[in-house]
């Protein structure tokens, strides 16, 4: 679970992806994001939100890897294995030593193998779709991004992520954001927690929508 040290006091922050290192956009990046419209942030519009979430796509790297809910690692021979509290997203992260595909089919989680570098277990991920943001607020991924994460154990209870993302469709240059630290938490479990089409449309017409709707007469 990720340590509190978001803007919000006690509450784990959302910046494992740091938006203060986003580089410039490309053209196609700087289209797409003007197209979002995120549920907080700058460019929120309240009772317009298209977030991919809203409609129940799955969520997937690297957007998974910042929001701050409990995942779960699992290591056998030849894999790990990420799990998800979010969404019950679970991935693959091969480790048998077999390379990243030359042309892989374009999908939610993308393709990852691992490898260690020392003590840093390094994943490589490619074969995005462009379907999803890498963060809440509405930034593109496209079918061209190469993710790197890099883990490090530097105690028990202390794992350090760090987020690297080369999408030169979408960004002018290569995203480097700081590393996060996340907490072991031994006695935890992880909860079941799916999304719902009716349930979030349900919430949409009744409250989010009509949250951000002008009281007649009052501006």
């Amino acid at each position: 679970m990720q340590y509190p040290d978001g803007p919000a006091p006690g509450v784990p922050g959302m910046n494992a992806i740091d938006q203060r290192s986003r580089p410039p956009f490309t053209p196609w990046g700087q289209a797409k994001f003007d197209a979002a419209r995120p549920m907080q942030g700058p460019t929120a519009v309240p009772g317009q939100e298209n977030a991919p979430t809203l409609r129940c796509l799955p969520d997937g790297p690297p957007r998974v890897l910042n929001l701050p809910n409990p995942f779960e690692i699992v290591q056998i021979p030849g894999r790990v294995l990420m799990f998800f509290e979010l969404g019950h997203v679970w991935r693959t992260i091969w480790t048998d030593g077999r390379s990243l595909p030359k042309n892989p089919d374009p999908s939610w989680l993308g393709y990852s193998v691992g490898k260690w570098e020392g003590d840093t277990f390094v994943v490589d991920t490619i074969g995005f779709n462009d379907k999803l943001w890498v963060d809440v607020y509405g930034s593109p991924r496209s079918d061209q991004m190469h993710l790197t994460e890099r883990y490090r154990r530097l105690n028990h209870d202390t794992l350090e992520m760090q987020i690297i993302m080369d999408d030169p469709k979408a960004y002018t240059k290569v995203w480097v954001s700081p590393p996060k630290l996340h907490k072991l938490e031994p006695a935890w479990e992880i909860a079941e927690w799916f999304c719902i089409v009716d349930e979030e449309k349900d919430y949409s017409d009744t409250v989010r929508i009509p949250a951000g709707t002008p009281a007649a007469g009052k501006k």
